[in-house]
């Protein structure tokens, strides 16, 4: 059995990926949503550095996602999908691969310019600042680290609404195309990198 994405769904490794983000990106946001609550403890740093970690995690696995989208292909479309929802959907995917990238990134540029102590993964190993502290970088980072954030949910929530739709009103396969489970291609389709 191939771990590529044959090509009327998403293959294993792809559902793994996917489903993982979606839960890195869930605890983190809701971490990251109730830092400003919390009061200035120990405990406090803790989560916070716990924010950044699962931060460097989400963009790895998207890094390593996108690897994977390039290299396995990506299912055939729906021949039943009109092409402008093609097209939108091909476009969303693109900028929720550009946002997860740069959620993370606008957060490790913040961390490094505003001077923090060293952040570690997980406490495993220390992670190099991107630059040397300076104010006006770390502003522009925490705002757009900030938006980037809203844009982000923005985008997931048309996804995930998409694929809602078009499993209950539409009642085709685009929704259970990225959920676990096989079924055998047909021998006259053929795999795309959308």
């Amino acid at each position: 059995m191939s771990l590529k994405n044959p090509v009327d769904r998403w293959g294993p490794v792809s559902q793994f990926l996917h489903w993982t983000i979606v839960v890195v990106f869930l605890v983190m946001a809701a971490i990251g949503l109730s830092l400003d609550s919390l009061p200035k403890s120990p405990s406090y740093f803790w989560v916070f550095n716990l924010h950044k970690s699962l931060g460097l995690t989400l963009l790895t696995l998207v890094v390593i996602r996108l690897a994977w989208r390039l290299y396995a292909g990506a299912p055939i479309p729906i021949a039943s999908i009109p092409a402008w929802q093609r097209m939108l959907a091909r476009v969303t995917h693109w900028l929720l691969y550009a946002l997860i990238i740069a959620m993370p990134l606008s957060g490790w540029l913040f961390d490094s310019a505003s001077g923090l102590r060293p952040l570690r993964w997980f406490n495993l190993f220390q992670v190099p600042k991107l630059i040397a502290p300076n104010t006006g970088v770390r502003e522009i980072a925490r705002d757009a680290h900030g938006w980037i954030f809203w844009v982000l949910v923005l985008l997931i929530l048309m996804h995930a609404g998409a694929a809602l739709y078009h499993h209950y009103f539409v009642g085709d396969a685009t929704l259970r195309r990225m959920l676990p489970g096989r079924r055998t291609p047909p021998a006259s389709s053929q795999r795309t990198s959308r």
